[in-house]
């Protein structure tokens, strides 16, 4: 009994599996139609993209033609440029050798002044130098008095006359009120030229200017110092009347 009923029992599934090789071939044949179509279209878009590409190439050569035709007529046109360039040059050197002539021909000939010979200013002798500072004194030109003195100092060392200057140098800054600088060029006369017949009156005008900078103790130190030293003085007079 149960040989007789196994061949029905396989029916179902056979059934079954032509069912599924059915739709197998219908994915399969779908498939296929979409890959033709899909080919088609990249065929199509690969003939128009060639077509760009070539139509791209086409222009490029075209420019490339254009540019060597202007490369090749703009060399030959600087070479011509140049040339003319070089002509022009020429012709302006033959034209400045030409004016260089002329000038030559036509320019005088310009005498060479002479040489002028500085002349030597004679110097100004101790005796004109003393003078034109006392003269300077006697204006107030203090400062002119000074260059006047000082130049006999520098330029006549040896003269009889230079403890002269340097008084009156000392006076020009007694005169001026300069008190402080007054008692400094004293003390040049009174240490320098120690036998100059100035110097009594360097020590009291110096004693003075102590005094009338409010320095009463070096002003009496100095009328003592006259009146031991150049006791018979008329500036010794002067100095014992201030140390009453």
């Amino acid at each position: 009994m149960y040989k007789k009923i196994k061949p029905f029992i396989f029916l179902p599934v056979l059934a079954l599996s032509a069912c599924a090789s059915k739709q197998d071939l219908l994915v399969v044949e779908d498939n296929l139609k979409k890959l033709k179509t899909d080919s088609e279209t990249i065929k199509s878009q690969s003939a128009v993209s060639y077509s760009d590409v070539q139509q791209v190439r086409d222009e490029v050569s075209k420019l490339k033609g254009s540019i060597e035709e202007n490369s090749h007529t703009n060399s030959l046109a600087f070479g011509r440029l140049g040339m003319e360039d070089s002509l022009l040059v020429h012709k302006v050197d033959e034209l400045e050798l030409r004016l260089q002539k002329l000038e030559q021909y036509i320019a005088p000939k310009e005498e060479k002044p002479a040489l002028a010979i500085p002349s030597t200013p004679t110097p100004a002798t101790d005796s004109a130098l003393l003078d034109e500072g006392l003269e300077k004194l006697n204006k107030n030109n203090f400062a002119g008095a000074r260059e006047s003195f000082s130049l006999l100092l520098k330029s006549t060392p040896a003269s009889a006359l230079v403890d002269k200057a340097q008084f009156y140098i000392a006076e020009s800054y007694f005169s001026e009120k300069w008190y402080e600088k007054a008692i400094l060029e004293y003390q040049v006369v009174i240490s320098k030229y120690t036998k100059s017949i100035r110097r009594p009156a360097a020590l009291y005008k110096q004693a003075l200017s102590f005094e009338l900078i409010g320095d009463t103790a070096n002003a009496k130190a100095r009328y003592s110092d006259l009146v031991k030293v150049y006791p018979a003085s008329s500036q010794a007079v002067l100095a014992r009347k201030k140390l009453l």
